[in-house]
């Protein structure tokens, strides 16, 4: 198989789809790499060690999309990208759809196999592909948060774990998975006072195990919610419904009894944002204010330390990209249902069923797709 890797053109975004020892990989298994110029450049992956381990290097972008029959890229693609896809060619990346209809509608205009990174599961029921990048955007989360609070940020002007005398700041942190997680574990590294919201007894019972009294788990509910953002000084928004739009938990209402120069970081806004407030922003200007409160909402946070995600995110993806390339992606997922899971758009037709119900069109299970 010929697999095409295009450089990445969101803003600030310089994650690479392959590295160079994943392309390596590849080759060996008798596949081969067109690679855009420069794609891997900025993070320390240049040209030459691409071309050492025998990846054909492309000028433009056009020469990748035309040329191969998988392209493997990081983010989702621009809709001059989605102009570029074909009938049949694979897309194997993050994709994001449910809360991005314009991006579902190009897809299936362009009859491509649109394979979504966040929707493959594992056999104990996680998310292998999204869990690197919501580990690093965990623990991002907070050090984005601490940068935002300081004054001149429009901050309140507080350090997050105070100093001796002074009282720490308040971290709630919504959502107890991957992104929940690494954030709690930062934010108590750093000495504030944590508490987690989750809707999972279970969940709130392993984090009260890992990190014992150092932090406050409560039950979600709306009075719970509303009580502990109120008294917030950094609010961590970590909620995912795979596939799906992310919950609004946070109102407008419960945002504007806030403390002025408070703030919140929405990691969830990859699938729409679970604060009312909450739009898109980049890393160029990752943050707005509403009601006194600063918003960072970077829908690529895990873009701002690309080398360490770009290795991370390989580690996890190339066992699937492998068997896609060796077996084909209809056999891959007959063999495989978890990576059969990741299959969003296939003949124009929505293969997820939280994608589908997000944007009101008909659902059309993978399987059909597949075959057995």
């Amino acid at each position: 198989m010929l697999i095409g890797v295009p450089k990445e053109i969101k803003n600030f975004e310089y994650r690479v789809g392959l590295v160079p020892s994943s392309v390596r990989e590849l080759i060996e298994n008798g596949h081969q790499i067109v690679i855009q110029k420069g794609a891997g450049e900025k993070i320390g992956f240049v040209d030459e060690l691409y071309k050492n381990v025998g990846a054909r290097i492309a000028d433009t972008v056009e020469e990748v999309f035309q040329q191969a029959d998988m392209i493997i890229k990081v983010k989702e693609p621009q809709p001059n990208e989605c102009k570029m896809l074909r009938e049949n060619q694979v897309l194997f990346t993050y994709l994001h759809l449910a809360p991005d209809p314009e991006q579902a509608k190009l897809l299936q205009a362009s009859g491509c196999v649109a394979i979504a990174y966040e929707t493959v599961t594992s056999h104990s029921g996680g998310l292998p592909l999204l869990a690197p990048m919501s580990e690093v955007a965990g623990r991002m989360a907070i050090q984005a948060g601490a940068t935002s609070l300081e004054i001149k940020n429009g901050g309140r002007g507080m350090l997050l774990g105070g100093v001796p005398g002074v009282v720490p700041a308040k971290v709630v942190v919504l959502g107890g998975g991957v992104v929940g997680t690494n954030s709690v574990r930062v934010a108590m590294g750093m000495g504030a006072n944590v508490v987690v919201i989750d809707k999972s007894l279970e969940r709130l019972y392993h984090l009260d195990m890992q990190f014992g009294s150092k932090i406050n788990t409560i039950f979600s509910t709306t009075d719970s919610i509303e009580e502990h953002v109120r008294s917030a000084d950094l609010v961590v928004g970590a909620v995912l419904i795979p596939g799906a739009s992310a919950p609004r938990l946070v109102t407008q209402k419960m945002l504007s009894l806030m403390q002025p120069g408070s703030v919140i970081v929405d990691v969830s806004i990859d699938q729409g944002g679970c604060f009312e407030t909450a739009k898109p922003t980049t890393h160029e200007n990752p943050t707005y204010v509403v009601d006194g409160v600063v918003h960072y909402c970077v829908a690529n946070m895990p873009g701002a330390v690309p080398r360490t995600s770009t290795v991370a995110l390989n580690n996890a993806t190339l066992p699937f990209a492998l068997a896609l390339a060796n077996l084909g992606y209809k056999e891959a997922m007959r063999r495989n249902s978890h990576l059969m899971d990741g299959l969003n758009i296939a003949n124009g037709k929505i293969t997820y069923k939280a994608v589908a119900e997000a944007l009101h069109q008909t659902y059309t299970p993978a399987q059909e797709i597949v075959g057995n």
